[in-house]
């Protein structure tokens, strides 16, 4: 098959849940006998206009963009669509719902099959202005008009899209990144003043959504004794939000802000946290909280569906979302049980590795690429929570 990919930023992945999807799920692709073009934004590959460079056996082709809060993402989405529509690919698969926007482009010029995979309601991210979110929601229903096939990473977001449009989607979870080896005497964690197992860490994009100021709220108020908040992930056009945040930290000594962590560093300070902590308002299947189920580390999140879908049943801690108070008594449990956190981290371990694989991910995905080019007609339909099936891969056209 030949399978165009637009919608990720570019590979090799920097920060962004989907740049990690696509460097985890393309390239297995690629092994299994398949062409892939992904289209990217030259303002994150640093390549000039069309130029092409190869990542992993995946061909990625670097697109002009605008340099400009939300408009670069839906440039290169439009001009990644009609590029396609130039060249006969067997699939053209497009990343979130705002580049699903363009959808219509190769849905009608072309006789490839459109598949869209939905990470979560973008349209609800709090840095997008008023013009932005309508685009974003333009894309999703265009999604839901144009798409042979719709992948979700959660059960809320089936649910969601059954509700709302009466639209079947096939539930495809994440899965984690393999973590590399990591330094075991915690060099680089000693320099930031941490003790191993005595911090707690947020890890992803210092956006409004995840709410990392609540959490800063929560261990500033609580001033746990001999423990530290490690605040690690990069920004993500709320350069305003976060320049706020780093005020209410900066005199703060048990609160670090480490930045945009990668490789070994990344994994040393994550395997060494006493809890991860994510207290987002909104999540599609958080990576990040999956990565650290993984590597067998405790994981307290607000009660949202796709947080509840992961560690509720004894794998992990919920509080209320948004909920100071809540949060705050969560921590201090957390932190005055540690053989309770052992055992739940233990649980939250085996549920990963039993359910969360990239091999199924790439499996099934190649399975809904297999179905559509071949009779989507003659599809029955699974039930709606199965991976195995196409719970609607062809959905209402």
């Amino acid at each position: 098959m030949r399978i165009a990919v637009i919608g990720a930023k570019g590979l090799p992945p920097k920060q962004g849940g989907i740049e990690h999807y696509c460097a985890e799920l393309y390239p297995r692709i690629v092994k299994k006998g398949h062409t892939v073009d992904l289209y990217a934004r030259c303002s994150y590959t640093e390549f000039g206009w069309l130029e092409s460079y190869e990542y992993q056996g995946v061909n990625v082709i670097s697109l002009p963009g605008v340099e400009a809060k939300g408009i670069d993402a839906f440039v290169t989405s439009a001009l990644g669509a009609i590029a396609s529509s130039g060249k006969k690919y067997d699939i053209i698969h497009f990343h979130a719902l705002g580049p699903s926007l363009f959808t219509c482009f190769p849905k009608f010029a072309t006789s490839a099959k459109i598949v869209v995979t939905c990470q979560g309601l973008d349209w609800q991210r709090a840095k997008w202005g008023n013009f932005s979110t309508r685009l974003i929601q333009m894309g999703e229903k265009a999604a839901v008009r144009f798409a042979h096939g719709i992948i979700v990473v959660s059960e809320a977001l089936h649910h969601y899209f059954l509700q709302t449009y009466g639209r079947q989607t096939v539930y495809i979870p994440n899965a984690p990144a393999k973590y590399g080896d990591s330094d075991a005497q915690f060099t680089y964690g000693k320099s930031l003043g941490l003790k191993q197992g005595r911090y707690l860490i947020f890890l992803g994009r210092l956006v409004p959504e995840k709410r990392p100021d609540l959490l800063v709220e929560a261990l500033s108020a609580l001033n746990p004794d001999g423990w530290k908040l490690v605040l690690a992930g990069g920004v993500s056009d709320t350069k305003a939000f976060t320049s706020q945040l780093l005020e209410k930290v900066a005199n703060n000594p048990n609160i670090i802000f480490a930045g945009e962590l990668r490789g070994a560093r990344l994994w040393e300070i994550v395997r060494g946290a006493g809890l991860f902590v994510l207290p987002s308002d909104l999540e599609g299947l958080p990576l990040a909280m999956l990565e650290a189920m993984q590597e067998g580390v405790p994981v307290l999140a607000s009660d949202i569906p796709p947080h509840q879908q992961l560690i509720q049943g004894g794998k992990g801690m919920l509080f209320e979302a948004g909920n100071l108070e809540s949060c705050m008594n969560s921590i201090d449990w957390a932190i005055h049980h540690p053989q309770d956190l052992v055992l739940m981290a233990e649980q939250a371990q085996k549920y990963v590795q039993l359910n969360y694989s990239w091999e199924q991910i790439t499996s099934e995905t190649l399975k809904i690429y297999k179905s559509l080019l071949n009779d989507p007609q003659t599809i029955d339909l699974a039930e709606p929570n199965s991976t195995a099936g196409l719970a609607g891969a062809i959905g209402k056209k």
